[in-house]
C-alpha cells in the first residue's frame, strides 16, 4: 500500500454528482481506469473505493486458487499416502444428510 494522496474535488457531471480525480494517480494506477466499483463508507468523513472486478479477473483467480490448492493436496497424498483415506458410501451418505434441504443462492 502507498502512503501517497491524490486530490479529489466534488463536480457536477451530466444529472449525477461525483469527484474528479487528478490524472497523476490514473497514471500510476491504470487498473482503475474505465473501471466500475463501489464505494464503502468505513468511517465519518471516511472512504474505501475498490475497482470491481470483471467476470473474467475473477473466474482467472478461483482457477489459480483451485489450483494452488489442488497442488496442494497432490503433494501431500504424494508425502503422506499412509494417511491417505478412502471415501465410503457411509461417508457419502452421511454428507448427503448433513446438506439435505439446503438452498443454494446462484449469486
Amino acid at each position: 500500500m502507498t502512503d501517497k494522496t491524490y486530490k479529489a474535488s466534488w463536480a457536477k457531471i451530466g444529472n449525477s454528482s461525483g469527484y474528479r480525480i487528478t490524472s497523476d494517480f490514473f497514471r500510476e494506477h491504470p487498473e482503475f481506469v474505465g473501471s466500475d466499483g463501489v464505494i464503502q463508507v468505513i468511517a465519518p468523513d471516511t472512504v474505501v473505493f475498490s475497482r470491481a472486478k470483471t467476470e473474467e479477473e475473477g473466474q482467472e483467480e478461483d482457477d489459480l486458487m483451485l489450483s494452488l490448492y489442488l497442488d496442494f493436496l497432490t503433494k501431500q497424498a504424494l508425502a503422506n499416502p499412509d494417511e491417505l483415506e478412502e471415501y465410503t458410501q457411509d461417508m457419502a451418505d452421511e454428507d448427503e444428510e448433513l446438506i439435505a434441504g439446503v438452498i443454494l443462492d446462484a449469486d
